[in-house]
């Protein structure tokens, strides 16, 4: 089978540290290629695979402000569809703009819907609703509007993720975007008043947020903000704290430092919104709440009672990469066949 992969061009593929979506489809695409599948990944030209590459885009455009995101992606996206014939599936993890392209071939596009940006964007999905073949990252994310093959959740390489039994550090961990939607200012919250000191990290994504409601209360020693984390130090720092902490304000499609953390053995304490009751098993990997004030009492008198074994074992279970790749060569296999079976 021949499947071009179409990342997007925000970061390098794999991200050196953000670039969620980058993640997803550099492990998709090598996994796949581990198991013999001919792909040709459409990213980056600093890009990593041991696939064959094919870049138009010289770096991704948060990384180098000299790249028009608009030019590039225009022609990063074209340059996978003027290969369509060369491929059995073309599999599109870039979002809604590639599908005002797949009427124009015949090779089935397979897309990773990574959630709505807003609901402004739903008149292309819904235009292409017949002919594509659309994936949820979770249950909770699915338009009704939309038809779906499946849900597939995203995998993540566990042997990156080493398990940690007893934790070095006695603290809590905000590890995410700094944006309202992530909850940082709630996660300082619930930190104090359960008196703990919080680690954070993760890029600055709303600066005005960043500098009212977070950085006043960054002091070094209660609340440490250590950047941006990349992959060589993320299982430590997720491995070592006492509790994740993720105070959503939106319904979040996935969360995959949600997975990485439990993947460590570390639990999560979450706001029960969007994909969180998929990821977490409230009371045995976790805590799902409602409020920084149940938060607070989790933190204080509900951790002891979290068998960290069963949060490895869990993410050992359902969100390893193999088995992401197992769900996609199955769907990948079935939209061929139903094609091949038609003509």
């Amino acid at each position: 089978m021949r499947v071009a992969m179409l990342a997007p061009i925000a970061w390098r593929t794999p991200p050196r540290h953000y670039g969620p979506w980058e993640r997803v489809a550099s492990l998709l695409t090598e996994e796949l290629v581990r198991r013999g599948v001919d792909v040709t990944l459409f990213a980056t030209k600093d890009s990593l695979t041991e696939g064959k590459l094919h870049a138009v885009c010289g770096s991704g455009y948060e990384e180098d402000s000299s790249v028009d995101p608009k030019v590039w992606e225009c022609l990063h996206i074209s340059a996978c569809f003027e290969r369509a014939a060369e491929f059995d599936i073309i599999h599109n993890q870039f979002d809604f703009l590639p599908l005002s392209y797949s009427a124009l071939v015949e090779t089935p596009v397979v897309t990773t819907i990574h959630g709505f940006s807003s609901p402004r964007i739903l008149p292309v999905f819904r235009k292409y609703n017949g002919i594509g073949h659309y994936v949820s990252i979770s249950d909770a994310d699915r338009s009704p509007e939309l038809a779906y093959e499946r849900t597939i959740y995203h995998g993540i390489d566990i042997e990156n993720f080493p398990f940690v039994g007893e934790p070095r550090g006695r603290y809590l961990l905000f590890f995410g975007r700094f944006h309202p939607d992530k909850g940082a200012a709630e996660a300082i919250e619930i930190a104090h008043r359960a008196g703990m000191r919080l680690v954070m990290a993760g890029i600055v994504q709303d600066r005005s947020y960043f500098d009212e409601k977070v950085a006043p209360r960054i002091d070094g020693d209660k609340v440490r903000y250590i950047g941006s984390v990349g992959p060589e130090a993320r299982g430590e720092i997720l491995g070592n704290a006492s509790a994740l902490l993720h105070p959503i304000a939106f319904e979040e499609p996935f969360g995959l430092s949600v997975v990485e953390a439990l993947a460590c053995g570390t639990p999560v304490i979450a706001f029960d919104r969007g994909s969180m009751p998929e990821l977490i098993r409230d009371g045995e990997t976790g805590f799902l709440v409602r409020s920084v004030d149940e938060a607070v009492m989790r933190v204080s008198g509900g951790l002891s009672e979290i068998d960290r074994d069963a949060c490895r074992a869990d993410v050992e279970r359902r969100f390893s990469k193999e088995r992401m790749a197992d769900e996609y060569i199955d769907l990948y296999r079935m939209i061929v066949n139903a094609r091949q079976g038609a003509a």
